[in-house]
């Protein structure tokens, strides 16, 4: 067994044992307005309940490490005193992830992201409609617990009002675990799903997704894709060439074969093969092939 004086690593190091070893851990999908009026989404995986009475939800937006800045989740919540916190299930992992990348300030992720946003009854951050439960929560307290990077920023919340989605209560109206499916965070890019296991999803953060407000209409609108595919489609810096798209169709016969269908279905099908497999870059080439062979 190796010993480790948590002052004698770097801080991205340590970081890496504690997020590996302490876990599963839920998700708070935070959701705050600025004093501006813009709205921010942003997923935290330094959260839990505390407490029942009063009910109080705490998360920690952490000092980013590479520069000691501060997430705009953190400036909203100390200057409205305000917060959504919406919790994660599997149809809405890959969204979610998106929603981490580091847009810059007053990018609505929202938008970004594909999510839906619902007013709120009693506060004025937007609640995510795809979350299958909503807690709507007043900011009591915020407790810094250092200044340099890394150092996180506790936000007492305490819950004015829950929303919860029927589809996942059972016959007594209790929440059934199974139909909420939530997820939860483990180290690197692992996640955990409560009734399936572990699976990973690619981490958005050294580069900005396009978003799923820029994947065109034909592939948005397609019965085929789901959340978590437009999630994965936009989670890629840019789009593949027309070069590119057409070296992958010329070395590839099955795609070959399923452009000569002309069957739009099948094509969305074949694209989702690959992103089932979080081969974006090809799922793309797939998507963009009928219209560049078009011209």
């Amino acid at each position: 067994m190796i010993s480790i004086d948590p002052k004698s690593i770097d801080t991205v190091k340590l970081q890496g044992y504690l997020q590996s070893s302490v876990g599963p851990r839920p998700i708070a999908f935070a959701s705050t307005i600025s004093k501006n009026g813009i709205p921010n989404l942003s997923p935290f995986s330094f959260f839990n309940v505390f407490s029942a009475n009063p009910p109080i939800l705490i998360f920690s937006p952490a000092r980013r490490v590479r520069n000691n800045t501060i997430k705009h989740t953190l400036i909203n919540a100390e200057a409205t005193g305000e917060v959504v916190i919406n919790v994660v299930n599997y149809d809405m992992v890959q969204q979610t992830s998106l929603a981490s990348t580091e847009y810059a300030e007053g990018v609505n992720e929202f938008v970004k992201a594909g999510f839906t946003p619902v007013p709120s009854d009693v506060v004025k951050p937007y609640r995510v409609k795809e979350s299958p439960v909503q807690f709507e929560c007043k900011v009591t307290q915020i407790i810094p617990l250092g200044t340099e990077g890394g150092a996180g920023n506790l936000i007492l919340c305490e819950v004015l009002r829950i929303h919860i989605n029927e589809a996942v209560l059972d016959k007594n109206g209790a929440i059934d675990q199974y139909k909420i499916d939530l997820v939860s965070r483990l180290g690197a890019n692992w996640y955990s799903r409560s009734n399936r296991g572990l699976f990973e999803v690619p981490k958005p953060l050294t580069t900005l997704g396009i978003g799923v407000d820029a994947i065109p209409n034909f592939i948005r609108n397609s019965p085929v894709f789901d959340g978590n595919d437009l999630g994965l489609l936009g989670n890629i810096e840019a789009l593949p060439t027309t070069k590119e798209v057409s070296i992958f169709v010329n070395q590839n016969f099955a795609v070959k074969a399923v452009l000569s269908a002309d069957d739009i279905e099948k094509q969305h099908l074949e694209a989702k093969r690959y992103l089932l497999i979080n081969d974006v870059l090809s799922a793309w080439k797939v998507l963009l092939a009928k219209k560049i062979n078009s011209k």
